[in-house]
């Protein structure tokens, strides 16, 4: 028989804004039942930078694993978290997939259809030719090699205008594949933590401000002594803190962190049947109403 309270080949998953509170209710739910976390954050998967990346203190599958120079793809992740996953459930254990990556949350519960890989430097020479030519420019390219995609893009979008060319020359296509697959690997629940803006601003702020007294500013100038990946360079606040002084550096942080608070909600109110959870309360009260819906939906036994 299966360990009380035991998910029989199903995952649990944990996603909402930063801030919300995800690392501590996913630790909460592993002291509640036998369980193992999984990380879907993107930046938690370096190692060197742990206060940057709010890396958790109990031991979770893919946070710093790669060093700071390797280059990060989604395929790379979605291989290793199927495994970690895989090998959790093989162990007569729960995996509790936790992380703000709407992304990397993606690739670790569905089979993504990935675009093939391109060529080794393709995205700075494409960086380099919008840069060069101009928005209009590198737009009416991308409108030639592909119409769907161009269609989807704005030509000041630099980011998405630089990848759909990149996808284009290697046969793919920004517009086309089933990226956002909703068939999951494994019978699979997924909660969204919902903290009222002006506490989770709140929380941004005192979580920013903790991250300078421990110390984040010394770990970021001996991270940028080494070699760092590009990937890993679009770590949040790694540039400011590298840039500006300290309270420039925490008040931009901030600012930026909000924002991006705001971006993880489209994403949790874009994921197919999460299950919404208030999470302005301990986190011990969060992970007991989640385990008690995943006793309701049959995922779990009585407790």
């Amino acid at each position: 028989m299966p360990a009380r309270g035991y998910v029989a080949d199903a995952v649990l998953a944990i996603f909402g804004p930063t801030a919300s509170g995800k690392t501590d209710v996913g630790e909460a739910i592993a002291d509640r039942i036998p369980a193992e976390l999984v990380s879907a954050d993107s930046m938690q998967v370096y190692r060197g930078l742990p206060i940057l990346s709010n890396q958790p203190e109990r031991p979770t599958r893919l946070v710093a694993t790669w060093p700071l120079d390797h280059e990060a793809s989604v395929g790379d992740y979605q291989r290793l978290a199927h495994e970690a996953i895989d090998e959790i459930i093989g162990a007569g254990k729960t995996p509790v997939v936790v992380g703000g990556t709407g992304l990397y949350l993606r690739a670790a519960l569905t089979r993504l259809e990935l675009p093939p890989p391109p060529e080794p430097g393709a995205r700075r020479r494409w960086e380099e030719f919008y840069d060069a030519h101009g928005a209009v420019h590198a737009h009416g390219r991308l409108q030639a090699l592909d119409p769907e995609a161009a269609a989807a893009v704005h030509p000041n979008d630099r980011r998405r205008v630089v990848r759909a060319l990149e996808l284009a020359e290697a046969g793919s296509s920004l517009a086309g594949g089933k990226l956002w697959s909703e068939a999951y690997r494994r019978p699979t629940l997924i909660f969204g933590l919902e903290v009222p803006p002006e506490e989770l601003e709140r929380r941004i702020e005192a979580r920013t401000r903790a991250m300078f007294e421990a110390g984040v500013e010394d770990e970021v100038r001996s991270a940028l002594a080494g070699p760092i990946s590009r990937t890993a360079r679009h770590m949040l606040g790694l540039e400011e803190i590298a840039s500006l002084d300290r309270e420039q550096a925490i008040e931009t942080l901030i600012v930026r962190t909000r924002r991006y608070a705001a971006y993880q909600r489209k994403w949790l109110r874009r994921t197919p049947g999460v299950v919404s959870v208030r999470a302005d309360r301990p986190a011990a009260e969060v992970a007991d109403e989640i385990l008690q819906v995943a006793r309701t939906r049959e995922r779990l036994p009585p407790g």
